[in-house]
């Protein structure tokens, strides 16, 4: 895969549009002061984001140097894996804000927060991720062995067993900071009695954005097993996470129409783990020969249209399945 060095000013230009578009995005939502998103809304700005998202890959088309097509369907591979993971963690958000029972009104205001801090985390995550495979190539192969691990472990994963009180920065600030039980309408803290506390409101931030930093854990290997361009990786990632606040509103009114989609998100991580795995034929050789085994594996290497074509089938054949099931099972 090429890489490209872009110039500095591309990536200040990508973050002043990103910032610009999250402005439009609070706005938008926060334009009627809390309020309760509607589906319709969700949706329209699900479908605003998904139609920007396309635009900026048509500019990568046209104006990216290299080979400007590969690099569009790279990104269009990216945004699609990040975008398909990001919809398992939505269903993993309505639960954590059931469990803090925070109100649809105060959510979006919550989920902006949240996914700034994860643009943020995931910038310096990607940095940090490019640097160590221009330095340590072969980690790339036990990323793809992660991802197979993690692939596999979908298919008995389980939401519900999910307790956001167990978590472990969750505990460490309350050891630190005092912390109210009750809701205060939309504020993350409070002034009672001269003391300055943290609502349920703040700790369901703090839970979503430690759990983002998990999610991405599988999310970003997932992307570099499509490009190793930093550029592009950061870019597919932050334009699927940028819609997340509109798409959490559009999917929580029909969450119960997707029990199939986690297998489905099992097949797609296992799918690019082998996929890292088949380009990293050299390592898996050498260590063959270094525990005694003459693996003699072959350089494969799936061209990203077809690993698009994969992604979005069995993504969609996942939905497909599970509203055709949970129809069926309401009949």
């Amino acid at each position: 895969m090429e890489m490209v060095n872009i110039p500095i000013w591309a990536w200040i230009l990508f973050y002043i549009l990103v910032f610009i578009m999250l402005l439009i995005d609070l706005k938008s939502f926060g334009k009627k002061g809390q309020h309760e998103v509607s589906v319709s809304e969700a949706l329209k700005m699900t479908a605003v984001w998904i139609g920007v998202s396309l635009v900026f890959c048509g500019g990568i088309y046209l104006f990216y140097p290299g080979d400007s097509h590969e690099k569009a369907m790279e990104f269009l591979a990216g945004y699609l894996i990040e975008k398909s993971l990001s919809m398992d963690n939505l269903f993993v958000f309505l639960m954590l804000f059931s469990f803090f029972g925070v109100q649809r009104k105060y959510q979006h205001e919550v989920l902006f927060w949240g996914i700034f801090g994860a643009l943020v985390l995931r910038s310096i995550f990607i940095f940090a991720g490019t640097a160590m495979i221009a330095q340590f190539e072969w980690i790339l192969g036990l990323f793809g062995l992660f991802l197979i691990y993690t692939g596999i472990k979908m298919f008995g994963h389980n939401d519900e067993q999910v307790d956001p009180s167990n978590n472990f920065f969750v505990k460490i600030f309350k050891k630190f900071f005092p912390v109210t039980d009750q809701m205060h309408e939309g504020k993350f803290f409070i002034v009672e009695n001269g003391k300055r506390l943290a609502t349920p409101l703040f700790i369901a931030l703090l839970v979503i954005e430690t759990t983002d930093v998990a999610f991405a854990v599988d999310s970003i290997p997932a992307v570099f097993s499509v490009s190793r361009d930093p550029f592009i990786v950061l870019t597919s990632n932050i334009f699927a996470i940028l819609g997340l606040r509109a798409l959490y509103f559009a999917l929580a009114a029909v969450a119960r129409y997707f029990t199939y989609l986690k297998y489905g998100l099992g097949i797609i991580l296992s799918f690019v783990g082998v996929k890292m795995l088949l380009a990293m034929n050299e390592y898996v050789n050498a260590f063959g020969e270094m525990v005694g085994l003459n693996i003699n594996m072959p350089h494969i290497e799936v061209p990203t249209p077809i690993s698009l074509a994969i992604i979005f089938g069995v993504l969609m054949l996942s939905m497909l399945l599970s509203v055709c099931v949970s129809k069926a099972k309401t009949k």
